[in-house]
């Protein structure tokens, strides 16, 4: 194998993550984020654009000779950036991880990712759809509903799109907000209605090439802002792997309901998808179903992902692209990994940003992945509601919580806030 070019695209924690183990690739020539932030600087070049500006994309990757381009986030795969490069005689040569727009769909719209799952009989909630044409219908389904109940948008709203009504009242009224006063815009244009699945959470990462596919080491991340999952829900305030549950059995139950006949049933339907497919599950009773997929890694599993990954990330890509995945074995590091994420004060609300962070000096035995951060006069400053996450190994979850606990403290800005209690049902 020769070295490549590399443009990763996005500027999160997850992108950080990832940026930093294409970086220890020994295939990795140059790596370009766009945009980045303060902490990806230090594995690459950062590049300001619109990750969904294709025409500015292009003219990076033809101007900086781009051999791989990594879609860090859903934006760009769902708006359908491999098909662009595909379709373009100046691109179409240039390895894209990620799927076609029509397998972005996948995460894009929770009515085809339902749908997908019927046709393919894999495990997930009873739910139905609804529009604004069948609102009043919606309505009285709710009415009747066994509670609590899950109201999704349809399509992407930055990890924000699901509330789950512990009231009929609750219920009806965040309906009518998504669908009446669109409250996520066209994402909400169509909600769909879940039963509530009542058990443990975890997320299970493949990367397909359409045919095979190897699986990274699980994660679970912790979504609500406040401690024991109470507030509203977050991006992810923190996750750890590997996830105690996830062994033996329940992993094959997995493999043989879910990943599988994932993998199998978008060949079937003929949708190109060659990237990685995100499994959000939930362990009911010892049985797995699906909530959700997404077509990129999760954020902040990337975080203890990517750490406990012990191929060449590079390596596995191009094996991707060659449709040669069955050829590579996926080794995980027996080391726990854990991160916990700081986060500015009002988040997942209105937060005030250029805060000066301070305290870096004093992390020992962690890894920063920055997320919302910027250099601003030559100091690193709060730039969004998730600011950095700590990852730390250690020979079990308890051993790298204390760690990434500890290093917590040491960085300062103001309004920071962290939850003190991530892995807590496995302490």
């Amino acid at each position: 194998m020769s070295a490549y070019n590399i443009l990763l695209l996005g500027s999160g924690g997850r992108e950080s993550a990832i940026a930093w183990k294409l970086r220890q690739s020994k295939y990795c020539k140059e790596l370009f984020i766009a945009p980045g932030n303060a902490g990806t600087a230090q594995y690459g070049s950062n590049i300001n654009l619109s990750v969904t500006d294709f025409e500015e994309v292009k003219r990076i990757c033809l101007e900086n000779k781009i051999d791989i381009l990594f879609p860090g986030g859903e934006d760009a795969l769902v708006a359908g950036i491999w098909d662009f490069f595909k379709n373009d005689a100046d691109l179409k040569h240039i390895v894209v991880a990620g799927p076609s727009k029509e397998g972005a769909q996948l995460e894009g719209s929770k009515a085809f990712s339902k749908k997908f799952m019927q046709r393919h009989n894999i495990p997930t909630a009873a739910y139905r759809e609804f529009t604004e044409e069948n609102f009043d219908e919606g309505v009285e389904y709710l009415k009747h509903h066994e509670l609590p109940i899950v109201l999704k948008a349809d399509g992407l709203a930055a990890g924000k799109g699901v509330v789950i009504a512990q009231d009929h009242t609750e219920a009806i009224g965040t309906f009518t907000t998504m669908i009446k006063e669109a409250q996520f815009g066209d994402a909400s244009k169509k909600v769909v209605v879940e039963a509530f699945l009542s058990g443990i959470e975890l997320s299970v990462f493949v990367l397909s090439d359409g045919t095979n596919y190897v699986r990274l080491p699980e994660a679970k991340d912790y979504k609500r802002i406040g401690e024991g999952d109470t507030g509203p829900n977050t991006g992810g305030m923190g996750a750890i792997s590997p996830v105690p549950f996830a062994t033996g059995d329940f992993m094959q139950k997995v493999t043989d309901r879910i990943i599988d006949p994932t993998v199998k049933g978008l060949a079937a339907e003929n949708i190109t998808y060659q990237g990685f497919i995100f499994f959000g599950l939930i362990e009911v009773k010892g049985e797995p179903y699906v909530i959700e997929y997404n077509c990129r890694m999760g954020d902040p599993e990337t975080e203890v992902v990517m750490p406990r990954l012990e191929n060449d990330l590079v390596e596995l890509i191009i094996a991707m692209h060659e449709n040669r995945l069955n050829e590579v074995e996926v080794k995980h590091d027996e080391r726990a990994a854990c991160t916990v994420m700081l986060v500015s004060e009002g988040y997942p609300g209105s937060y005030p940003k250029g805060k000066t962070m301070s305290g870096f000096e004093g992390v020992h035995d962690s890894i920063l992945f920055h997320a919302g951060t910027a250099i601003k006069d030559g100091h690193t400053v709060t730039n969004g509601g998730r600011v950095i996450a700590i990852t730390s190994y250690g020979k079990n979850l308890q051993n790298a919580l204390a760690t990434s606990f500890e290093n917590a403290a040491h960085i300062q800005y103001e309004g920071k806030y962290y939850r003190r209690d991530i892995g807590y049902e496995f302490m």
